[in-house]
């Protein structure tokens, strides 16, 4: 007998949850309308979902959108329109693709938007030279008919760090493998993803995301921190309060260890100056801020 005989009757299968689309997609818009010019720059991913079936049971590509014809409307859409906030523009492309493709029925589109600001000449900021921040602004529009949607908002990679007003004390103590001492005065710092979802009605998403921001930073500022997990939940409590149009905001902060460094071996005294960064392992919070 062949190898073939000897293999196993195919069994039953039946398609899944599926999309697909095109990744990974990096647009940067110059608005020269003025002598003072804009700049937005993304990375999209933009993914349909629909009546695939054919293409991966049979193999047959009747009446798909080729993922190449995705990127070039992107960047086509984005000369056309894009005039206003990236969460905007994911939902003129998810329509789009719903208007356009026989089998599409909806889609998502995901961004991540890399923030400039001006470079500072004199005290102004110039009208053609920008210099790129850490932060990222992050996004996701989704929708099942490519008129109703779905908007998550968000930022990455916000770095903060306070060296005072923390501490982590009175936490369980007589258990067998802990050796971390308590401490009332310490450096905490944070890598802070966050994202949030909208409640129903009309958003200027570009302002929503700048109050966000900022807020953020103004919380981490205002109060003494007895844990990460308290100045997690300030934020998102503060930022609910600033937004009346976000329902509930996720953080993610792992606490990036500043360890006090031991320099008596070498005859000096280190008063809370000189630290090691730790890169790992390293504590990780994670949770929801809502509405009660």
């Amino acid at each position: 007998m062949t190898q073939t005989q000897n293999a196993p009757a195919r069994v039953n299968a039946r398609l899944g949850y599926n999309n697909y689309g095109k990744a990974e997609v990096n647009l940067m818009k110059v608005k020269r309308d003025t002598e003072r010019h804009e700049i937005r720059e993304l990375q999209v991913r933009v993914a349909m979902t629909g009546d695939f079936a054919a293409a991966h049971e049979q193999g047959d590509n009747t009446d798909l959108i080729a993922t190449d014809t995705v990127r070039n409307t992107i960047y086509g859409l984005a000369k056309e329109g894009f005039n206003g906030s990236p969460e905007e523009f994911g939902k003129e492309l998810v329509a789009h693709f719903v208007k356009t493709g026989p089998r599409v029925t909806g889609g998502f589109m995901e961004f991540t938007e890399y923030l400039w600001e001006r470079i500072q000449v004199g005290g102004q900021g110039h009208d053609h030279s920008f210099v790129r921040q850490m932060p990222q602004r992050t996004g996701r529009v989704e929708s099942e008919d490519g008129q109703t949607f779905k908007v998550t908002s968000g930022i990455e990679n916000l770095y903060v760090l306070k060296t005072t007003e923390s501490g982590w004390a009175n936490y369980l103590l007589n258990e067998r493998f802990t050796t971390l001492p308590e401490t009332h005065e310490r450096l905490m710092a944070s890598y802070v993803t966050a994202k949030w979802e909208y409640n129903e009605g009309e958003v200027d998403y570009d302002a929503v995301w700048g109050r966000v921001y900022r807020q953020i930073q103004e919380t981490f500022t205002d109060h003494y921190s007895p844990s990460l997990q308290n100045t997690l939940f300030l934020m998102g409590q503060a930022v609910l309060t600033m937004c009346p149009e976000i329902s509930r905001i996720y953080f993610r902060m792992p606490n990036k260890h500043h360890l006090q460094y031991n320099l008596q071996r070498f005859g000096l005294e280190n008063n809370l100056e000189i630290f090691h960064v730790d890169p790992e392992p390293y504590g990780l919070m994670e949770g929801w801020v809502e509405r009660a």
